[in-house]
């Protein structure tokens, strides 16, 4: 019987020990070493006018006018781009709904773009992200809208073009994933707030 009590008052301070070091001190030396280190990315990416957060680098954001550039489709939430709900449709390739889904995107995308019916579109641009918050569109996402931001803002398109190229953000570490474009980093810079 003694060795059982001896055994359980070890394993009852092991667990007090490791509960201490794992869910105390732990975490709080790296929000130290984030905060210190790069607290930019640790408080969100936040992107503030002023004063006032006005988004994150890191989440996509609906924009509609046609003044703006618009983000990918988004399955997060009831309306889209909510972050506190994460996620996609869970719609398979094969799912009638998703076909239907993609191809009324595609017809409106072109529409808005004034794009010929047979133009091939982005399947970024009918598609949503795994996350449904992802806040890049590609360069030819981007390069098809801009002939449509160029007259609603009363540019040149190729003045528009050339914001697009200043503000594309290339592979991580130089090998993963396309080069891309942040949604609303453009959308600022377009409206003179960067």
């Amino acid at each position: 019987m003694n060795y059982i009590l001896s055994q359980l008052r070890i394993s009852l301070i092991a667990v007090i020990l490791l509960a201490v070091l794992l869910c105390g001190i732990y975490p709080v030396i790296v929000w130290g070493l984030s905060q210190i280190l790069f607290p930019d990315k640790a408080n969100g990416s936040l992107m503030k006018l002023d004063g006032k957060v006005v988004g994150s680098r890191l989440i996509a954001q609906n924009f509609t006018g046609a003044q703006y550039f618009h983000p990918r489709p988004s399955s997060a939430g009831d309306a889209g781009y909510d972050a506190a709900s994460s996620g996609g449709s869970n719609l398979g390739p094969t799912s009638k709904k998703l076909i239907d889904e993609v191809k009324d995107r595609v017809a409106a995308y072109r529409k808005e773009n004034n794009l010929p019916a047979d133009a091939p579109v982005p399947t970024d641009a009918v598609t949503a992200s795994a996350s449904g918050l992802d806040p890049h569109i590609s360069i030819k996402n981007a390069f098809l809208q801009a002939g449509r931001v160029a007259k609603a803002r009363g540019m040149s398109e190729d003045a528009v073009k050339e914001r697009i190229k200043i503000y594309t953000e290339g592979r991580d570490l130089g090998v993963f994933g396309e080069p891309r474009v942040n949604v609303l980093t453009l959308n600022l810079a377009l409206d003179g707030k960067l």
